[in-house]
């Protein structure tokens, strides 16, 4: 019986969607199973461009439905719906990175038209995604990266309303092909902030120059020069502070793709890891029947059931979000950072197993390999987004405010607040629910309980020893910090899931298990950091906790990770 929690396209049914989304997602996965394993793998290591794959989305105006807000929609079935994106999110993750990207980078460059006022840009965009075409997000920059207050890209008057553009932009996805590339500049006759401009140019006019794809990939990661290019009344999304809004709004929307994308990576990658170590005979054994090779893949196993569960989650406050309810802003960038780090780990572990066998170019999971390693370190760097979640801490675990319980959001609705999001400030203002019920729900699971000790131990930290005036420009010890701050996070949305899928106890004790150990590891880091006080490091070392062991538990997790055995093999 395949496991429920994994997607598994031999046997998936999106159920929970609406007619047309489930055909989607179908057809999406019928159309990858078709062409089959050998074809895969042979477009990834040729860096074939995606011209077939962005014929079939064309064909069944995949990227149109799901990309269009209902208030631009030309049909009924079109919407911004980020539990059915985040569906297609593992879809492209399973099978290949390249095709995620072309969506992904899609998503980014129209961020900044759905958040404009802009009616023929609107308008302009909404037909270009009917006519099958993708999309660019113009921001960063060679020399200044993703760095909004130093861009290069210079608009100058032109006398009649319009610009005329000159400058450069580097790492911009489908830069070769878009339709429409969102490009943040800034205005050479005014200094500061008013002087943003977001526009949107095409990738086909003469005046913008293709430099080169900065990367060896099927992924068209672009260098793209403009050269006085004309920029209209018409092609002007944003202006002043509203500019720099919808950059950072933007990757708000974007970033959160990157966990369900890292999920599918994991997901392919775990059955073949799983058929080929149970198929491999070692000194006479199956090599799963040795104990460390048990422990790593049911730790791979559960850490991937773990990133599944807060990703659900997370959806469900993305899409409830609203100008009194800004939760979303603090497990957005948990997404990004904890559920990508995650994904890593599921493919180390897996690769200690198969080893060799993970280098062959037959294999989904040469690339899985190599593919992991990008999510972490796109839409900001770990450390970027540890940063952020920082920002959030005190509220979270000490300032607790009333709030709605929010259901399970499935519901075919447009999330419209995310292209109206406001301005990116406040951070530090936003407040959350009690963290602790999620927790209190479990209390009878050892390793949940476990695991609350050392939770609790977290905010005697923040309320007795936190970093003081002088630390916190330790940047590197704030990020220890965060570090087991973010584990908080993680297991509070992972519970609150449990609780509405009615997850199996064996699974969730297992996994809070290896949860006990990260923040342990996490806690005798920070001890080890050079500036951490006498009180801080004594802290550090009475936190760290033994998991509570179970081998009866274990050797039932364990069932369920040896029935991942050709459960689920690719069509060659």
């Amino acid at each position: 019986m395949a496991d429920s929690l994994l997607f598994n396209p031999r046997t998936y049914d999106p159920a929970q969607f609406d007619p047309e989304t489930r055909r989607l997602l179908r057809a999406t996965v019928d159309w990858f199973e078709d062409r089959g394993k050998r074809r895969l793998i042979e477009d990834y290591r040729t860096r074939a461009w995606l011209a077939d794959f962005l014929a079939f989305a064309a064909k069944e105006g995949l990227f149109a439905t799901f990309l269009t807000p209902a208030a631009a929609a030309g049909n009924k079935d079109q919407r911004w719906d980020t539990a059915r994106i985040a569906a297609l999110n593992e879809i492209f993750g399973f099978y290949g990175l390249d095709y995620w990207y072309a969506w992904q980078v899609t998503i980014l460059g129209l961020g900044p038209v759905w958040q404009s006022d802009n009616t023929a840009a609107r308008t302009r965009a909404a037909e270009l995604l009917t006519q099958g075409e993708v999309f660019a997000f113009g921001l960063s920059e060679k020399t200044h990266g993703a760095d909004i207050y130093s861009t290069d890209m210079l608009l100058t008057p032109d006398g009649d309303g319009g610009f005329r553009a000159t400058g450069s932009k580097y790492y911009i996805g489908n830069g070769n092909a878009a339709g429409l590339v969102s490009v943040f500049g800034r205005r050479t006759d005014i200094e500061g902030p008013d002087g943003y401009v977001f526009f949107a140019a095409d990738s086909r006019h003469s005046a913008y120059d293709l430099v080169k794809n900065v990367v060896d990939s099927s992924k068209y990661v672009s260098e793209f020069r403009l050269e006085d290019y004309p920029v209209t009344p018409d092609d002007v999304l944003h202006t002043g502070r509203a500019a720099f809004d919808a950059a950072l709004n933007t990757v708000n929307v974007g970033k959160f793709n990157l966990c369900t994308a890292s999920i599918g990576i994991c997901e392919h990658a775990m059955y073949e890891a799983v058929t080929h170590a149970h198929n491999r005979i070692l000194y006479g054994r199956p090599v799963t029947a040795f104990p460390h090779v048990r422990r790593e893949l049911a730790d791979a196993y559960v850490r991937l059931v773990g990133m599944k569960l807060f990703s659900d989650r997370a959806v469900d406050y993305f899409r409830s979000a609203s100008p009194d309810d800004r939760r979303y802003l603090l497990f957005n960038p948990m997404t990004k950072m904890k559920v990508t780090t995650e994904g890593e780990k599921v493919i180390d572990l897996m690769w200690d197993v198969i080893a060799a066998k993970g280098f062959e170019k037959d294999t989904y999971f040469a690339q899985a390999a190599v593919e992991i390693r990008g999510l972490p370190k796109l839409e900001g760097t770990v450390h970027v987004n540890l940063a952020l979640i920082l920002k959030f801490m005190r509220n979270h675990l000490l300032n607790p405010a009333e709030f709605e319980a929010v259901p399970t959001r499935l519901d075919a609705a447009d999330d419209t607040f995310l292209f109206e999001q406001g301005p990116a400030r406040g951070l530090g203002s936003v407040r959350f629910h009690d963290w602790r019920p999620a927790y209190d729900a479990y209390a009878g699971v050892p390793n949940v309980a476990r695991f609350r000790e050392q939770a609790d131990a977290l905010c005697e930290f923040v309320t007795t020893a936190a970093p003081d005036e002088e630390q916190s420009r330790d940047l590197d010890l704030l990020l220890a910090v965060g570090q087991l701050f973010a584990l908080v996070v993680h297991g509070q949305l992972i519970l609150e899931q449990a609780r509405l899928t009615d997850l199996d106890e064996d699974v969730l004790d297992e996994l809070f298990s290896v949860l006990v150990r990260d923040f342990s590891a996490f806690a005798v880091e920070l001890h080890g950091k050079d500036s951490a006080t006498a009180d801080q490091q004594r802290w550090a070392l009475g936190a760290v906790r033994r998991p509570v062991v179970d081998e009866a538990r274990s050797g039932r997790v364990w069932e369920r990770v040896e029935a991942l055995s050709a459960a689920y093999e690719m069509a060659p």
